[in-house]
């Protein structure tokens, strides 16, 4: 999870929240949890596509893609992964500011599912 702010001059209201042009690299969830509400001017967020479903992938193509093996990708379930969707997005939205903006990479294994919890959590 990074947290990048520069755009905006910093001002000693903003010093007192985060130091200006801060990255933070951790486990997503436990690194929000440790940050101010409403603090963050933007979130980045390439979060695990959930490519781990048992069989083969496929693109629209027909081509075949090659599936993540790490510990971060495996979810026993849909159910487990869109807990902790709805778990780093909860956080990632706490943490935005009024006029803040988050960005979300995906595919098309994991953008509807993404989507339906941005909606869900009230993020418009």
């Amino acid at each position: 999870m990074g947290v990048i702010d520069k755009v905006r001059p910093q001002t000693a209201e903003r010093d007192a929240l985060l130091p200006l042009d801060r990255i933070v690299i951790g486990d997503c969830i436990a690194a929000m949890r440790a940050l101010p509400a409403k603090s963050v001017d933007m979130v980045f967020a390439d979060p695990p596509y959930n490519l781990q479903l048992g069989g083969e992938l496929f693109r629209p193509d027909g081509t075949h893609v090659d599936a993540v093996t790490d510990d971060w990708d495996k979810f026993d379930s849909l159910a487990q992964y869109d807990a902790f969707t709805r778990a780093w997005l909860a956080e990632a939205h706490r943490i935005l500011k009024d006029d803040g903006t988050i960005w979300v990479i995906g595919s098309y294994h994991n953008i509807f599912r993404v989507g339906a919890a941005v909606q869900d959590l009230g993020y418009w």
